[in-house]
């Protein structure tokens, strides 16, 4: 991609975004945008504010693991009434954004005395946009709430308002691979919270003893191999914005770069075989079957591992699965901890106070964690051969420095628990909140003094490739577990088929690697097909 000066000031213009998180994975979310290059990096309550250009709302979308939306900010603004609302939404010029052709949609949380329906502030945006293309143009954009062209997000808390463009659509945790689900699946986003929030660097094997549908299989997979969770994802918001640039977004699809070989393995195991065929199925259609293996085995059984290995796992709490004496599960899983999990670390995520004392150990660290609605804390426990005494004695840390900081923050979510009131009135209030944050101002951040920025370790990250240049090389190959890729804005091609893992085709419309014309043509298929081989 060559630019002309204008261009290239262009392309690499600097915006607001907005990257929206379940409570207790700000930092994790913080640290993914900051090792992906972003600037201003400021961790918020469920969210984190960012500063990039088109690339980076791109590769924010694609490649964060922990973000569940990303949106893009219009206008802030004070409302004390509805009116308020209609008259500065009036003053945006809409044309910018959509035309008569396109359909719309407006989600609304609101955190306010004054406005006290979501849906009557969406009513009210919906009214300003419609009201403005009617008085220049004597016609109107339609609404459609299943598959809107423009997705646009209104958050009040109290007088401050925030309207944005929600870049992603549909919750970026619905990464696109899993086929089936068992009774109260681990989301997405959470389970690959979970895992960075343990430090695994993929150098030990994972084990999950109770892996249900294979949510944290797959999420430990994609982060050991360093793979976009987008990869299986249909279609993202930002596809249909008049300014999209689909030549940069394919080379972002494409570019495997960053890809890593997994010299270690991953094993799942469940009491249920249904649950088994689960999981197989959602592994087999991420195309991970060859470092994931997942077999029917009851906890209970669990042996000593050969190979140092890390366990995280997420029993049932006895809230939406009912458990028949839950807390002789939870005595069992300690009993084998214990016995046959010495010298490796175990996480546990779970909701009751009982089953963490069932468990009978001392963990090391406490970590805050909202499962939905349910305030659950996630436990490391550092398993050792003999008594803590030998193993301090010996040399052994039980508690890095690190570990006593956070453990003495155990309580942080306490003091915002009001937030529970709001988690009935619509999903985006479990997903996001702006309040009280300050959003960056562009004069003070660069005519004056610059803002406190995110520390990024080992300085700054930021990418080389700006100004358009290519992040692999064009045509090159690479090889992970046996499977070919032809990448460079071409074909993608696994055993011989085009974008194929393990016998599904993956493909996205036409351009450059084969979309619509792969699928017969007309619906954008950026997915697996999962119909039969």
């Amino acid at each position: 991609m060559i630019l002309n000066s204008t261009m290239e000031q262009e392309f690499n213009k600097e915006f607001e975004l907005i990257a929206k998180t379940f409570m207790g994975l700000e930092p994790i979310l913080a640290q993914e945008l900051t090792q992906l290059g972003a600037n201003n990096v400021q961790i918020g309550r469920r969210m984190v504010s960012f500063t990039g250009n088109k690339e980076m709302l791109y590769r924010a979308n694609f490649q964060l693991h922990t973000a569940i939306k990303v949106l893009k900010p219009i206008k802030h603004f004070k409302a004390l009434s509805a009116d308020d609302v209609y008259d500065e939404v009036m003053k945006i010029d809409w044309s910018q954004y959509m035309d008569n052709s396109k359909t719309f949609a407006v989600d609304s949380v609101v955190f306010s005395e004054e406005f006290r329906h979501s849906k009557f502030v969406s009513y009210k945006v919906k009214d300003a946009i419609v009201d403005q293309f009617r008085e220049r143009t004597g016609s109107r954009p339609n609404i459609s709430v299943a598959n809107p062209d423009i997705r646009l997000n209104m958050h009040i808390a109290e007088d401050q308002c925030t309207l944005s463009l929600d870049s992603s659509g549909e919750s970026l945790h619905r990464r696109g691979y899993r086929q089936e689900s068992v009774e109260a699946p681990l989301n997405e986003v959470l389970a690959a919270g979970m895992i960075l929030q343990t430090g695994w660097k993929a150098d030990c094997d994972f084990i999950d003893p109770m892996c249900g549908s294979g949510t944290l299989l797959i999420e430990a997979a994609l982060i050991a191999l360093n793979m976009s969770p987008g990869v299986f994802r249909k279609e993202y918001a930002f596809e249909k914005w008049n300014d999209f640039d689909q030549e940069l977004f394919d080379h972002i699809y494409n570019d495997d770069s960053q890809e890593r070989e997994f010299k270690h393995h991953i094993y799942g195991y469940d009491i249920d075989m249904k649950a088994v065929n689960t999981a197989r199925m959602n592994v087999k259609a991420a195309g991970l079957s060859s470092v994931i293996t997942i077999e029917q085995a009851d906890f209970k059984d669990f042996k000593q591992p050969q190979q140092k290995a890390i366990m995280v796992t997420n029993p049932p709490y006895g809230e939406r699965i009912s458990t028949p004496d839950l807390l002789g599960t939870y005595r069992m899983i300690g009993e084998r901890l214990k016995h046959s999990f010495q010298g490796n670390d175990a996480w546990v995520l779970s909701y009751r106070e009982e089953c963490f004392e069932a468990i009978g150990l001392k963990p090391s660290i406490k970590i805050p964690l909202f499962n939905g609605s349910l305030e659950c804390e996630f436990r490391k426990y550092q398993m050792f051969e003999g008594r803590m005494k030998e193993f301090r004695s010996e040399g052994g840390i039980v508690k890095t420095e690190e570990e006593k900081r956070a453990m003495a923050e155990k309580h942080r979510f306490k003091k915002n628990r009001d937030f529970k009131k709001h988690l009935d009135e619509e999903e985006e209030n479990e997903e996001g909140d702006i309040r009280t944050f300050k959003f960056h101002s562009f004069e003070r951040d660069y005519k004056g003094e610059p803002r406190k920025r995110f520390d990024r370790e080992g300085g700054d990250n930021r990418r080389q490739d700006r100004g358009g240049k290519r992040f692999g090389g064009e045509g090159r190959g690479s090889d992970r577990g046996g499977r070919g890729y032809d990448r460079g804005g071409k074909r993608f091609d696994r055993d011989g088929r085009d974008f194929d893992r393990d016998g599904k085709s993956f493909g996205r419309d036409g351009k450059k690697f084969g979309r619509d014309n792969r699928f017969g043509g007309g619906k954008k298929q950026r997915r697996f097909d999962h119909d039969e081989d």
